[in-house]
């Protein structure tokens, strides 16, 4: 009996260490679409993607991760057996080459939605044209006004606006700032904008701020840090693509600025690398708004972003803050595809459905995603703060809102949708 016994309880124990692997080893796998594990093979749904991808800033990770999560559903079921053809096109800074690249997707190759879209130059030049041709834009790196004041364009990112306004809010209530720069590229639809509005919100607290605006094509640091300095300001927010920030932060450090100014930023600061980049100068005095939630948070679409990159992303994509993004917009399209009859997909179908999103969750975002049909779209608009520290960031202020009267006509927009 006893040696029964032995044999049956260690009989147990390997049946159970066997489920044990098994049940890790399915754990370590991406949940991506319908999860078959078959691949689809009927009739490819054609999707479209547009980055910027060239000096001075890199876009491209919303349509790296958008590429891996497609990638992911086709090799468990597709759209109801059907795959996503995802062709992404880059627009290299360059006007003519975006509205090129969009006429391209959208009328030669007939793409039923644009996902993953992230750029500086492609949505001014083509929001016009995704109306007239009624075909939608689940964006990942909007940086522009003209992406959060379409009707076809939705972003799952906040963009330089409501980023840059959260780092002046926390600087405001947490690190007692009163004058603050805006430094930005002299663009009328990113820096000019996004500026223009962050001195109005310092003007709303009885405040003061000013902005600092720089040729993209010339960049002078050291005469726009010394700019700030003859401004008398207190504060400065980088509002900036991660590359010029960095150089600014150089430019400060070999002048012994670190004490000199409050140090805030939108999101684009929040990326991996950084810490390697600026070293022990800057702990605990640069802080930075994110968009999305950190990128070793432990909710389940987080770390099914890290999945599907481990298991389906190329070497070389990107994995910031503009790749969570892209990921989720994916993963929100998909969904909404999944709703529909197979053989019915097209853009008519495929455009209202993403009309048709509402209230969607995600530990990636503080709030809830939506469309909806309107002039304009801004979902993701509440954001956390995180202090560099020892070479990484660390979480000081969890979601909060942002108090702006940009956000009126979106507050109205959620309200009328029984979002708030």
């Amino acid at each position: 009996m006893k040696l029964q016994f032995t044999l049956a309880t260690g009989a147990a124990a390997l049946c159970l260490s066997l489920m044990s692997n098994s049940a890790a080893a399915e754990d370590a796998k991406p949940h991506c679409g319908l999860n078959t594990g078959q691949a689809a093979t009927g009739a490819p749904i054609k999707v479209g993607g547009i980055n910027g991808n060239a000096p001075p800033g890199d876009f491209s990770g919303g349509t790296d991760a958008a590429a891996a999560y497609f990638d992911c559903v086709n090799a468990n079921g597709g759209i109801h057996g059907r795959p996503i053809e995802y062709i992404v096109e880059n627009d290299q800074w360059n006007p003519e080459l975006a509205g090129q690249v969009a006429t391209k997707l959208v009328k030669d190759e007939e793409v039923v939605a644009l996902v993953g879209n992230g750029s500086v130059v492609e949505m001014a030049v083509n929001a016009s044209l995704y109306a007239a041709e009624d075909v939608m834009v689940m964006a990942s790196g909007c940086a522009i006004s003209e992406c959060y004041e379409s009707s076809h364009i939705v972003s799952t990112n906040q963009g330089p606006l409501p980023s840059g306004i959260g780092a002046l809010k926390f600087a405001i209530e947490e690190l007692g700032s009163t004058n603050a720069a805006c430094i930005g590229f002299n663009i009328p639809n990113n820096g000019g904008w996004a500026c223009d509005w962050m001195n109005e919100y310092m003007a709303s607290k009885g405040l003061q701020g000013t902005s600092i605006l720089m040729d993209p094509t010339a960049v002078d640091l050291n005469s726009v840090y010394l700019q700030a300095l003859a401004e008398g300001v207190d504060t400065i927010l980088l509002m900036l693509p991660a590359g010029p920030a960095i150089g600014l932060l150089k430019v400060a450090e070999e002048q012994g600025g670190r004490e000199m100014f409050k140090w805030v930023s939108p999101t684009p600061l929040y990326e991996p690398g950084v810490g390697e980049v600026l070293g022990d100068y800057w702990s605990e005095h640069l802080y930075v708004n994110i968009e999305l939630n950190q990128f070793d948070s432990a909710g389940p679409d987080n770390q099914n972003w890290v999945k599907v990159m481990d298991a389906f992303g190329k070497d070389g994509d990107r994995r910031d803050t503009f790749s969570q993004s892209g990921y989720i917009s994916a993963k929100f399209f998909v969904d909404a595809l999944l709703e529909l009859d197979a053989d019915s997909i097209d853009r008519p179908t495929v455009t209202k459905t993403i009309q048709d999103i509402v209230g969607v969750k995600s530990d990636l975002l503080c709030d809830p995603y939506y469309v909806g049909i309107a002039d304009r779209h801004m979902p993701n608009h509440s954001g956390r703060m995180v202090v560099f520290k020892d070479g990484g960031f660390e979480l000081v202020r969890d979601c909060y809102d942002i108090d702006t009267n940009y956000l009126e006509p979106i507050l109205a927009q959620e309200a009328a949708l029984g979002l708030n």
